[in-house]
């Protein structure tokens, strides 16, 4: 598609950024909404998989369709994504426990996997890799404007309306991205001499699936089974006879579904690798930052997502800075790793935070990561997209997607597991009681009952209880209310900046691996004219 106008672009550009748009407000506003949505509907301990199955089946549907979209076009997979999207979130607005809530955003994260593969896909359709990191800019742009909104009418819906509507209410905007892209974006026609390769697909799904499952399952507590039990071995074992068949597959079938001579490539590989690991470490600080302010600073969602804002806006400068440079300079590598480190000393910062840090230190951290993501997101969607021919986009894009969505999904798992653990035992520490986690048993009935509330820490996510059990309590019972409330708030205030240490590793990971990353200038459409027209007259020459 780089033969056609200018004004073209633009508009079919305008389309996808829609598309864009409407699934990534649709996981912002989600994302500061979820502790109050999970306190409503129960479920602590499956918190995280709210968020772990929405990655997993996005992780599948992006790999899988990359292929496909190869062969028959990006506007099937951009319309069939959108529709899905738009089911998933009418389920997950009707579910009325958290199991339900899990099996609606399976639906969800599929339809956002064909979105965001495909998105980044058609990009590389339209413009060549210098051009086109202007314009990933202008997408990470996007993420920053919807991580800015989202947070702010997440949080505001849960406090003044029903929290359905944190699914319901963009639901029109992916009607309007349906329907820009039927009217604008181009059909395509399938390419010749191409098959599916459903065997190959079937056993990738086998990999990913048992793996990430087998990682967000292990671990101590509730619903948890122990790293070596048979039913963790059982995963891990499916996952390796499932990789070892797709390799085999691979190298037989004529258009495999993920080519395994990609990562001959040390550019691609290693941007991949960077990726994986970008997402683990950022996906917690995401995740748990809202579970900080609301469970451990007793901040409502709307403020929450006030104290949100600043991090999102950095991103957005930072990712439409970096967005112009690349396509300016043509260069990235020194761009990228300064990102990585800047993102790396921000969530160690967070490590640091206890339930006396005050927000406007808490915010300035949150700038210092939003920084460094904007200046390193944009960057290795780029690099992978640049270091392979045109013809290999759509698998490269969505290769990265998979690495991308597998490094989220088990950050999460890991940062669950250890948050879990990590809550436990410090409520018993601070209890000074050894092999339980629960509150002491006051001798007046009625405190008793009050304080069973903190026996789930899962209450704390619900401000407006906690407020209105602690004015029904008398003078006298307040004082030992409040002193059980800051022993809780303290352990899941340990727990949660654990995590974030373990994210700072996982950040300081992929800094490691960046360096290694060869650089090569980006492809403009002015330095590929000359090639192009050299090779023509080779042609005509060796016809004559």
């Amino acid at each position: 598609m780089t033969h056609l106008t200018n004004k073209k672009k633009i508009t079919i550009m305008v389309a996808i950024l829609t598309s864009l748009f409407f699934a990534a407000i649709n996981q912002t506003i989600i994302g500061i909404a979820m502790p109050r949505i999970i306190a409503k509907l129960g479920g602590m301990d499956y918190y995280s998989w709210a968020i772990t199955i929405y990655l997993l089946t996005s992780t599948v549907s992006s790999i899988l369709v990359g292929k496909l979209s190869d062969i028959y076009g990006r506007r099937p997979f951009l319309l069939l994504g959108i529709s899905v999207f738009m089911i998933g979130a009418i389920l997950s607005g009707f579910a009325t426990n958290i199991f339900q809530l899990i099996s609606f955003r399976a639906i969800q994260g599929a339809g956002a996997g064909i979105i965001m593969s495909t998105v980044f896909t058609a990009v590389g359709d339209l413009y060549e890799p210098r051009e086109r990191a202007k314009w990933s800019g202008v997408m990470s742009a996007v993420f920053g404007i919807s991580s800015v909104a989202g947070p702010l009418l997440g949080g505001y819906i849960v406090d003044h309306l029903d929290w359905h509507w944190v699914f319901w209410i963009f639901l029109p905007l992916g009607v309007i991205a349906f329907i820009l892209i039927l009217i604008n974006f181009p059909k395509g026609t399938k390419r010749t001499g191409e098959s599916v390769d459903y065997w190959g697909s079937f056993f990738l799904t086998s990999t990913i699936v048992p793996l990430l499952l087998a990682v967000s399952l292990a671990g101590d507590g509730p619903n948890k089974y122990a790293w070596g039990s048979w039913q963790i071995i059982g995963l891990f074992a499916i996952t390796i006879v499932a990789l070892i068949f797709f390799i085999w597959i691979q190298t037989k079938v004529k258009s495999p579904v993920l080519p395994l001579g990609l990562f001959k490539n040390s550019i691609f590989t290693v941007s991949n690798l960077v990726t994986f690991f970008l997402n683990a470490g950022m996906m917690g600080a995401i995740i748990y930052v809202p579970f900080f302010v609301q469970g451990v600073k007793g901040i409502s969602p709307t403020i929450a997502g006030y104290v949100a804002m600043p991090m999102s806006l950095a991103m957005l400068l930072a990712s439409a800075l970096s967005g112009n440079l690349m396509t300016k300079t043509g260069k990235y590598k020194k761009r990228g790793i300064l990102g990585l480190i800047v993102m790396t000393i921000g969530i160690m910062l967070l490590y640091f935070m206890t339930p006396e840090t005050p927000i406007y230190v808490l915010i300035a951290y949150l700038l210092i990561l939003g920084f460094g993501l904007g200046l390193a997101m944009p960057v290795f969607t780029i690099t992978v997209q640049n270091a392979v021919a045109p013809q290999q986009i759509g698998v490269a894009t969505a290769t990265s997607q998979l690495f991308r969505n597998l490094g989220g999904t088990i950050g999460i798992a890991v940062m669950g597991s250890i948050m879990s653990t990590s809550i436990t035992n410090k409520m018993t520490e601070l209890s000074g009681l050894k092999g339980q986690s629960t509150i002491p048993v006051s001798t007046d009935p009625a405190l008793a009952e009050e304080l069973a509330l903190f026996n789930n820490p899962q209450n704390l996510l619900d401000q407006p209880k906690i407020e209105a059990t602690l004015k029904s309590l008398s003078p006298e019972s307040q004082v030992i209310f409040t002193k059980i409330l800051d022993t809780v708030q303290e352990a899941l205030s340990y727990a949660i900046t654990t995590t974030f240490l373990v994210g700072a590793i996982m950040a300081a990971v992929a800094v490691i691996i960046s360096l290694f990353l060869k650089e090569i200038p980006l492809r403009s459409g002015k330095n590929m004219a000359p090639k192009e027209k050299s090779n023509k007259s080779k042609v005509t020459s060796s016809e004559k």
